[in-house]
């Protein structure tokens, strides 16, 4: 069939032998000069010593934190406590906050403390980030700030305290209750206590009026998840099915389970309608659940939140943010964490000018909407723009594409979801080229599986590698025995009706470089698929991928891993996908929630997954149980090719600027963890 672009695949070969050399080759022509960013005023020093000597690593419970009960204990001290110089003034910028109380009453009487990587840091500066949009390309900033109940630690696998304390379990994992910090306080000083909680998932999450149907993540079995107050600072989550998953769903989920009540209980008070105020501070994403200059109208004063920095002004160019004054984490020495004063968040959309700014010095740390292809661009700009670039690895599929299995084209449709067409179109892709020229050779071919192998025990070899080797010519005679010909010689082919076998690709550069899209086109044409390339934002993308229009979806093959699914199963069940990126059968999920009323009827195999999901979702993980009805899941998925993979365990580039410190050895990069891990951000500080 079609011949690939020659010129196109020799330029990217030249690019390939970049990474090779990256430290001693030739260099890619450097971007056009910017104004440096300004040097920011030297930052303060904070407290060396709260009155508490160091305690050795590994002493406690967890790596590197400690209650300040057990601290104390092992210090054999008590601590004190210090704050940020400039706090007052930053507290000015908090629309409404009251005039500041000294440390000690800002800080929890049950403060987290956290040892730090290097050393304790300094007061000052901001911090300087970038995403494509506001929606789009921000979730490694976001992470930056971000709490939950718990996190995972340093080693991957023990989840320890943040926002809560503690937690216990009964015998069966249906009741699982967590125990706050006493003394904690929102960012405006009100107290947080349990009924944050509850009012988060009674009044917010089973309000139909907020969310039209319960989300599937507070979902088990035939009931949904309730919250129970037992007192301020005790909460409980009961579920109608043992849900283990939950507390690991906290270590890694963007969703916090917590609303400030009395922020809200105020705006109802003032004449605001309920859902209105919801709206405009609270959000409708389904996957940030923060404030959006996508809602239209400008809020007129700050929410509160728990986060380590406090949004305080966002325009369509942006975002900013302050310290959190009454922030529950200290360092070792006493001082209030965060360090770093300002945040500034910049959204920009294209590809070529984040680089421009990331080579010029003007970007802190950045590690999403960027790709190895331009690792030796980054490598050759360090030394001019002060900065270090590393890498980490990712893990699962990182990329797949979709086939839309309930397209709106009916006689797509059916061409679609024949199994060998899918099949086709997997080894028509030439992976072994895909991962020399665009992943530099820092990548294993891989099919996609919708679980990570790296941190599940179901996952086998041969799902990774089924229908991943190259075969153009087992292309070609499946698409023939499907009577998917070249009717008129022209090289291309056509469907049964005589017209053109033509498929449109859009995609947003979020999900990956271009480059990638450009080779799996000339890879489909060369099959005699016409395949149209379309490259959209990040939003317009996710607006098509949602209305089962598209044709075929790509994007990042993440929250895949296995402390992720054994909660959140977006990715398991229809439509595949999150409401932040495209999914590829929202008809088998409109025919599932309306209990066949409408939509359309998924495959036996399709239906029997939500089954087994649920059966999933009761076992611990790495249990036999949880491995047996994994393998199922996975053996649907793979045997079907509901998704197609292209390369998985990629090397991603790490950035951040030399003048910040406790920047951790960051080992995985992944959605799943943040972006990054391990990092508690709130630590991190710039030096003078």
């Amino acid at each position: 069939m079609l011949k690939k672009s020659g010129l196109w695949i020799v330029t990217l070969m030249i690019l390939a032998s970049m990474i090779l050399s990256a430290c001693g080759g030739g260099e890619p022509a450097a971007p056009a000069e910017e104004p440096a960013a300004p040097a920011e005023e030297p930052a303060a020093p904070a407290e060396e010593d709260g009155g508490c000597a160091a305690v050795a690593l590994g002493d406690g419970d967890y790596a590197r934190i400690y209650e300040l009960a057990d601290y104390e204990a092992m210090a054999g001290c008590t601590m004190s406590f210090s704050g940020n110089p400039d706090m007052a003034d930053l507290n000015g910028q908090i629309g409404n906050n009251p005039e500041l109380p000294p440390v000690e009453e800002r800080v929890p009487a049950e403060p987290l403390v956290v040892v730090p990587y290097e050393a304790v840091g300094q007061y000052g500066g901001t911090f300087h980030a970038t995403s494509n949009a506001t929606e789009s390309g921000t979730s490694d900033f976001l992470a930056v700030r971000h709490v939950n109940f718990v996190r995972y630690s340093d080693d991957y696998v023990t989840i320890e305290p943040n926002i809560a304390k503690s937690w216990e379990w009964n015998d069966d994992f249906t009741e699982v209750t967590f125990h706050l910090r006493e003394g904690h306080k929102w960012s405006d000083g009100a107290p947080f206590t349990s009924a944050d909680v509850a009012f988060w998932m009674n009044e917010i999450v089973l309000n139909t009026d907020i969310y039209e149907n319960t989300p599937s993540w507070v979902q088990f079995g035939d009931g949904t998840m309730t919250v129970e107050v037992i007192d301020d600072t005790t909460v409980k989550f009961v579920f109608p099915v043992p849900t283990p998953g939950i507390v690991s769903f906290f270590a890694t989920s963007f969703r916090q389970p917590f609303q400030p009540k009395h922020f809200f209980d105020k705006k109802v008070a003032d004449g605001m309608d309920f859902v209105e105020a919801v709206t405009l501070y609270y959000g409708l994403s389904d996957w940030t659940d923060v404030p959006s200059p996508l809602l239209g109208e400008k809020a007129d004063d700050v929410k509160p939140t728990l986060e380590s920095h406090i949004l305080v002004e966002e325009t369509t160019e942006g975002r900013h943010f302050v310290a959190n004054p009454y922030f529950f984490m200290v360092d070792t020495a006493g001082n209030q964490l965060p360090y770093i004063n300002e945040q500034d968040e910049i959204y920009v959309p294209d590809a070529e000018v984040r680089n421009l700014k990331i080579t010029n010095g003007e970007v802190d740390y950045k590690v999403q909407s960027i790709s190895i292809i331009d690792y030796p661009l980054y490598k050759d700009h360090e030394a001019d723009g002060d900065y270090t670039v590393d890498l980490g690895s990712g893990v699962g599929a990182n990329l797949f594409y979709g086939f839309n299995l309930t397209h709106e084209d009916e006689g797509l449709r059916e061409i679609f979801m024949d199994l060998r067409f899918r099949q086709a179109m997997s080894i028509a892709i030439d992976r072994d080229e895909i991962v020399e020229l665009i992943y530099l050779g820092q990548a294993t071919p891989m099919q996609a599986t919708p679980a990570d192998g790296n941190t599940v025990n179901f996952v086998t070899e041969e799902h990774k590698n089924a229908f991943i080797e190259y075969d153009l010519a087992g292309a070609n005679a499946l698409l023939d025995e499907m009577g998917l010909v070249d009717v008129d010689g022209d090289g291309l082919r056509e469907r049964a009706d005589g017209s053109p076998l033509a498929i449109e690709l859009q995609y947003s550069t979020q999900s990956g470089p271009a480059q990638i899209q450009e080779l799996v086109k000339s890879y489909w044409d060369a099959a005699g698929v016409a395949t149209t390339l379309k490259e959209v934002t990040s939003d317009e993308y996710r607006e098509r991928g949602t209305t089962n229009g598209a044709d075929v979806v790509t994007w990042l093959y993440d929250a895949t891993t296995g402390p992720v699914i054994v909660l959140d199963t977006a990715m398991l069940l229809p439509p595949f996908g999150y409401a932040f990126n495209p999914g590829m059968a929202y008809g088998w999920e409109e025919w599932h929630n309306t209990d066949g009323a409408s939509g359309i009827e998924p495959p036996a195999d399709v239906q029997e997954l939500y089954d087994l999901v649920a059966e999933f979702l009761q076992y611990p993980l790495g249990s036999a149980e949880s491995d047996a009805v994994g393998a199922k899941i996975v053996d649907i998925h793979v045997d079907n090719l509901l998704k197609i993979g292209i390369a998985g365990n990629i090397q991603m580039p790490i950035i951040h600027t030399n003048r910040l410190h406790n920047f951790g050895p960051y080992t995985v990069v992944s959605y799943d963890y943040y972006r990054v891990y391990p990092m508690i951000p709130a630590e991190w500080y710039f030096s003078e």
